[in-house]
């Protein structure tokens, strides 16, 4: 099981526009200190934590961020419309589109997804499978 994901930033305001303009949808709590911005789900009592976590930081070592070369982040939402609602709101809060909300057939008939690029280069993907959902 994934416990925690961390993507670097350097800078951390413009990332936490970026991220709190979906995260917060998707039931994610902000955390803010002087090692970034974690995001977690709410964890009722006497439950175990909800995970993964998704962290947003400073490089550790120093040096400039960077974003992976065919690394990508999937965050699940309910619906299409959550995908196209929440893709419009990460591209103003400083997002770039890497491929406009739609089906994808290619990864089963009820995928629904729209990828971004946050402020710092990371791709981030949007996705639902409800099939109930209509475009």
């Amino acid at each position: 099981m994934i416990a925690y994901v961390t993507v670097g930033a350097d800078d951390i305001a413009l990332a936490k526009r970026f991220y709190s303009a979906f995260l917060p949808a998707l039931g994610y709590g902000l955390k803010e200190g002087s090692e970034g911005l974690s995001y977690a789900l709410p964890v009722p009592p006497g439950q175990s934590a909800v995970l993964p976590d998704f962290y947003v930081k400073p490089t550790f070592d120093g040096h400039p961020a960077s974003a992976g070369n065919g690394t990508m982040i999937a965050f699940e939402v309910r619906s299409q419309k959550e995908v196209r609602d929440l893709h419009a709101a990460a591209l103003a809060a400083g997002g770039s589109d890497e491929g406009q909300p739609g089906l994808r057939d290619s990864y089963g008939p009820h995928f629904y997804v729209a990828y971004l690029r946050d402020p710092q280069g990371n791709k981030i993907a949007l996705f639902s499978s409800d099939p109930r959902s209509t475009p």
